[in-house]
């Protein structure tokens, strides 16, 4: 039986809202990652060269502290992972997240929310946090897709 977790990082809400009408579509746990750091307001300050946002982007290396785990992750054989778009890229905690785990054989499938910048370049980012895992092409959306525009793009990968 096909298990699937939608698992998310919101920084200001809109990425949330996506994964909760994505996890109803699929029929999926959800799963928040939290920061064992949240984020506030000055840390995703992307015009501040130093906000925390923009350093940690900027150090492809560096892995944020998650302050919970997903306990069973064995279980789930698809894995809806959504972030907001930072530069171009996901945000390093979804890194985080990822190497965390055993994902082999799982299927791993971005989705993101983001104003403007595309999510072309975001599996290049990810592929090495998921070696073992069929990484599929993620899409973006407006946080208030309608779960019939998710529910097509899900159908997609299964045809």
């Amino acid at each position: 039986m096909n298990k699937t977790l939608v698992v998310y990082f919101s920084a200001t809400g809109n990425t949330a809202k996506l994964a909760k009408t994505l996890a109803s579509v699929v029929g999926g746990d959800l799963h928040e990652i939290q920061p064992k750091q949240p984020y506030t307001s000055a840390d995703l300050d992307w015009h501040d060269s130093k906000s925390r946002s923009s350093v940690e982007i900027n150090d492809k290396t560096f892995r944020p502290e998650i302050a919970n785990k997903v306990n069973n992750m064995e279980h789930y054989d698809t894995i809806y992972i959504g972030f907001p778009i930072w530069w171009y890229v996901a945000p390093t905690i979804i890194n985080t997240f990822l190497e965390q785990y055993n994902l082999e054989g799982k299927t791993v499938i971005p989705f993101a929310t983001s104003g403007s910048s595309g999510i072309e370049k975001v599996n290049a980012e990810l592929k090495n946090s998921c070696k073992s895992a069929i990484l599929k092409d993620g899409k973006r959306f407006a946080p208030n897709a309608s779960a019939q525009e998710l529910k097509k793009w899900v159908e997609s990968f299964y045809k």
